[in-house]
């Protein structure tokens, strides 16, 4: 496994399919919005197993914990999220995105 800021958007889209193909629950988290200085631009993906196995990049590894606990109850009950993060959210601080921008994922469960 490379760096994941190496993969291309279509790499990381490949993998979810690949993931699906081989009968995994996948979730696909996508950065929809951003506002000011933001680790990653709008239509990041990051893609997450049920197993919390995940590929690619929302933040640049900032929030990539808390984006990977929501896919996993996003695989598990099917309702996809909004999550977002910035630095003047308390939980921005907590999971590392101090950069100073806000970002906004959507994350979806892909069947």
């Amino acid at each position: 496994m490379g760096d994941a800021l190496d993969l291309s958007e279509k790499d990381v889209l490949g993998i979810a399919e690949a993931w699906r193909r081989d009968g995994r629950a996948v979730a696909l988290a996508t950065v929809v919005e951003t506002w000011g200085s933001a680790p990653r631009p709008i239509g990041s993906h990051l893609v997450i197993d049920g197993d919390g196995h995940f590929e690619g990049s929302v933040s640049g590894g900032c929030v990539e914990g808390a984006v990977v606990g929501e896919a996993i109850d996003v695989i598990g009950d099917g309702r996809p999220r909004l999550l977002e993060f910035g630095v003047a959210d308390e939980t921005a601080w907590r999971v590392g995105l101090s950069c100073g921008g806000r970002i906004a994922v959507y994350v979806e469960r892909i069947d």
